[in-house]
Protein backbone atom coordinates (compact mmCIF):
# COMPACT_ATOMS: atom_id res chain seq x y z
CA UNK A 1 0.00 0.00 0.00
CA UNK A 2 0.95 3.63 -0.61
CA UNK A 3 2.67 5.49 2.34
CA UNK A 4 -0.34 7.32 2.51
CA UNK A 5 -2.15 4.63 3.43
CA UNK A 6 -4.03 3.91 6.72
CA UNK A 7 -2.98 1.35 8.61
CA UNK A 8 -4.28 -0.98 10.98
CA UNK A 9 -1.73 -2.73 13.05
CA UNK A 10 -3.40 -5.05 16.01
CA UNK A 11 -6.80 -5.02 14.30
CA UNK A 12 -8.88 -8.05 13.48
CA UNK A 13 -11.58 -7.68 10.92
CA UNK A 14 -14.44 -10.29 10.26
CA UNK A 15 -15.47 -10.87 6.79
CA UNK A 16 -18.81 -12.63 6.76
CA UNK A 17 -19.98 -15.19 3.45
CA UNK A 18 -21.20 -18.35 3.03
CA UNK A 19 -21.22 -20.28 -0.62
CA UNK A 20 -21.84 -17.91 -3.59
CA UNK A 21 -19.43 -15.13 -2.43
CA UNK A 22 -17.95 -12.96 -4.97
CA UNK A 23 -14.27 -13.48 -5.85
CA UNK A 24 -12.77 -10.45 -5.71
CA UNK A 25 -15.22 -8.70 -2.94
CA UNK A 26 -13.85 -11.58 -0.83
CA UNK A 27 -10.06 -11.69 -1.81
CA UNK A 28 -9.53 -8.04 -2.43
CA UNK A 29 -10.56 -6.87 1.20
CA UNK A 30 -8.58 -9.65 2.30
CA UNK A 31 -5.63 -8.46 0.63
CA UNK A 32 -5.92 -5.32 1.69
CA UNK A 33 -6.79 -5.94 5.53
CA UNK A 34 -3.57 -7.66 5.10
CA UNK A 35 -1.01 -4.77 3.73
CA UNK A 36 -2.73 -2.43 5.45
CA UNK A 37 -0.89 -3.97 9.35
CA UNK A 38 -4.46 -5.67 9.85
CA UNK A 39 -5.74 -9.50 10.48
CA UNK A 40 -8.37 -11.02 8.24
CA UNK A 41 -10.83 -13.47 9.45
CA UNK A 42 -13.40 -15.47 7.35
CA UNK A 43 -16.52 -16.45 9.86
CA UNK A 44 -19.59 -18.51 8.19
CA UNK A 45 -21.90 -20.76 8.85
CA UNK A 46 -20.27 -23.17 6.83
CA UNK A 47 -18.15 -25.71 9.03
CA UNK A 48 -14.94 -26.49 7.55
CA UNK A 49 -14.64 -24.19 3.68
CA UNK A 50 -17.46 -22.47 0.94
CA UNK A 51 -17.49 -21.85 -2.62
CA UNK A 52 -16.46 -18.84 -4.20
CA UNK A 53 -18.22 -17.53 -7.78
CA UNK A 54 -17.41 -15.66 -10.64
CA UNK A 55 -20.01 -13.38 -11.54
CA UNK A 56 -23.01 -15.93 -9.50
CA UNK A 57 -22.70 -18.37 -11.62
CA UNK A 58 -18.42 -19.72 -12.56
CA UNK A 59 -17.65 -21.59 -9.42
CA UNK A 60 -14.33 -20.24 -8.34
CA UNK A 61 -11.88 -21.03 -5.15
CA UNK A 62 -12.97 -22.45 -2.16
CA UNK A 63 -11.48 -20.74 1.24
CA UNK A 64 -11.06 -22.06 4.63
CA UNK A 65 -13.45 -20.71 7.34
CA UNK A 66 -11.57 -19.34 10.44
CA UNK A 67 -14.88 -19.41 12.73
CA UNK A 68 -17.89 -21.15 12.49
CA UNK A 69 -20.77 -18.27 12.51
CA UNK A 70 -22.39 -20.01 15.84
CA UNK A 71 -19.28 -19.48 17.77
CA UNK A 72 -18.61 -16.23 16.40
CA UNK A 73 -18.62 -12.99 18.72
CA UNK A 74 -18.73 -9.05 17.54
CA UNK A 75 -16.30 -8.66 20.40
CA UNK A 76 -13.49 -10.77 18.89
CA UNK A 77 -13.35 -8.13 15.92
CA UNK A 78 -12.54 -4.43 15.66
CA UNK A 79 -14.70 -4.56 12.27
CA UNK A 80 -16.69 -6.16 9.53
CA UNK A 81 -16.90 -6.41 5.99
CA UNK A 82 -20.13 -7.88 4.30
CA UNK A 83 -19.18 -9.45 0.72
CA UNK A 84 -21.47 -9.53 -2.24
CA UNK A 85 -22.79 -12.03 -4.45
CA UNK A 86 -26.42 -12.62 -5.14
CA UNK A 87 -26.06 -16.45 -3.56
CA UNK A 88 -23.80 -15.33 -0.45
CA UNK A 89 -26.13 -12.23 0.14
CA UNK A 90 -29.52 -14.17 -0.02
CA UNK A 91 -28.46 -16.69 1.81
CA UNK A 92 -27.02 -14.35 5.22
CA UNK A 93 -30.01 -12.22 4.93
CA UNK A 94 -32.19 -15.07 6.37
CA UNK A 95 -29.94 -16.29 8.57
CA UNK A 96 -30.96 -15.57 12.29
CA UNK A 97 -27.30 -16.16 13.70
CA UNK A 98 -25.86 -13.67 11.06
CA UNK A 99 -28.43 -11.02 11.74
CA UNK A 100 -27.55 -11.23 14.97
CA UNK A 101 -23.88 -11.07 14.35
CA UNK A 102 -24.14 -8.41 11.96
CA UNK A 103 -25.99 -6.18 14.71
CA UNK A 104 -24.24 -6.60 17.21
CA UNK A 105 -21.42 -4.48 15.47
CA UNK A 106 -23.85 -1.78 14.90
CA UNK A 107 -24.59 -2.21 18.78
CA UNK A 108 -20.85 -1.77 19.59
CA UNK A 109 -20.56 0.70 17.09
CA UNK A 110 -17.77 -0.72 14.93
CA UNK A 111 -17.10 0.21 11.56
CA UNK A 112 -19.21 -2.19 9.06
CA UNK A 113 -18.42 -2.33 5.68
CA UNK A 114 -20.82 -3.94 2.62
CA UNK A 115 -19.95 -4.00 -1.53
CA UNK A 116 -22.79 -5.11 -3.73
CA UNK A 117 -25.29 -7.11 -2.56
CA UNK A 118 -23.69 -7.53 0.85
CA UNK A 119 -26.03 -4.63 2.23
CA UNK A 120 -28.76 -6.69 1.50
CA UNK A 121 -28.89 -7.90 4.98
CA UNK A 122 -28.71 -4.31 6.84
CA UNK A 123 -32.36 -3.87 5.18
CA UNK A 124 -33.47 -7.03 7.30
CA UNK A 125 -31.58 -5.57 10.55
CA UNK A 126 -33.15 -2.49 10.11
CA UNK A 127 -29.86 -0.83 9.70
CA UNK A 128 -30.03 1.54 6.60
CA UNK A 129 -32.79 4.10 7.40
CA UNK A 130 -31.65 7.35 7.80
CA UNK A 131 -28.32 6.54 5.89
CA UNK A 132 -26.84 7.38 2.66
CA UNK A 133 -25.93 4.31 0.88
CA UNK A 134 -24.74 2.95 -2.25
CA UNK A 135 -25.08 -0.76 -4.07
CA UNK A 136 -25.54 -3.16 -6.80
CA UNK A 137 -28.29 -1.14 -8.87
CA UNK A 138 -30.85 -4.17 -8.14
CA UNK A 139 -30.90 -3.30 -4.37
CA UNK A 140 -31.74 0.35 -4.97
CA UNK A 141 -35.74 -0.15 -4.41
CA UNK A 142 -35.12 -2.41 -1.51
CA UNK A 143 -32.40 -0.24 0.32
CA UNK A 144 -34.96 3.33 -0.43
CA UNK A 145 -37.45 1.27 1.07
CA UNK A 146 -35.61 0.40 3.95
CA UNK A 147 -34.98 4.19 4.82
CA UNK A 148 -31.89 4.66 2.81
CA UNK A 149 -31.11 7.78 0.74
CA UNK A 150 -29.88 5.66 -2.09
CA UNK A 151 -26.37 7.15 -4.71
CA UNK A 152 -24.83 6.22 -7.14
CA UNK A 153 -20.82 6.85 -6.43
CA UNK A 154 -18.25 3.94 -5.97
CA UNK A 155 -17.90 4.21 -2.05
CA UNK A 156 -20.22 6.16 0.60
CA UNK A 157 -19.34 6.44 4.37
CA UNK A 158 -22.48 6.96 6.80
CA UNK A 159 -22.30 6.82 10.45
CA UNK A 160 -19.83 4.18 10.65
CA UNK A 161 -20.67 2.05 7.69
CA UNK A 162 -19.37 2.22 4.21
CA UNK A 163 -20.91 0.83 1.22
CA UNK A 164 -19.74 0.79 -2.45
CA UNK A 165 -21.65 -0.83 -5.79
CA UNK A 166 -19.63 -3.76 -7.52
CA UNK A 167 -16.40 -5.18 -7.67
CA UNK A 168 -15.12 -2.18 -9.92
CA UNK A 169 -14.70 -0.28 -6.83
CA UNK A 170 -12.91 -2.52 -4.60
CA UNK A 171 -9.92 0.05 -4.77
CA UNK A 172 -12.27 2.89 -3.68
CA UNK A 173 -14.08 0.73 -0.88
CA UNK A 174 -11.24 -1.01 0.74
CA UNK A 175 -9.57 2.66 1.14
CA UNK A 176 -12.41 4.40 2.80
CA UNK A 177 -13.41 1.38 5.04
CA UNK A 178 -9.80 0.88 6.28
CA UNK A 179 -9.41 4.83 6.78
CA UNK A 180 -12.63 4.39 9.24
CA UNK A 181 -11.15 1.23 10.97
CA UNK A 182 -7.98 3.21 11.67
CA UNK A 183 -10.05 5.70 12.76
CA UNK A 184 -11.69 3.79 14.77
Amino acid sequence: MAENSPQITGKTIALLVTDGVELPELTEPIAAIKAAGGTAKIVSPNEKSLQAMEGDWNHSDHFDVDVQLGSASAGDYDALVLPGGTLNADSLRIDEDAKKFVSAFFQAEKPVAAICHGSWILTDIEQVKGRRVTSYPSLKTDLTNAGAEWVDESAVVSNGLVTSRTPDDLEDFNHAFLTLVAKS
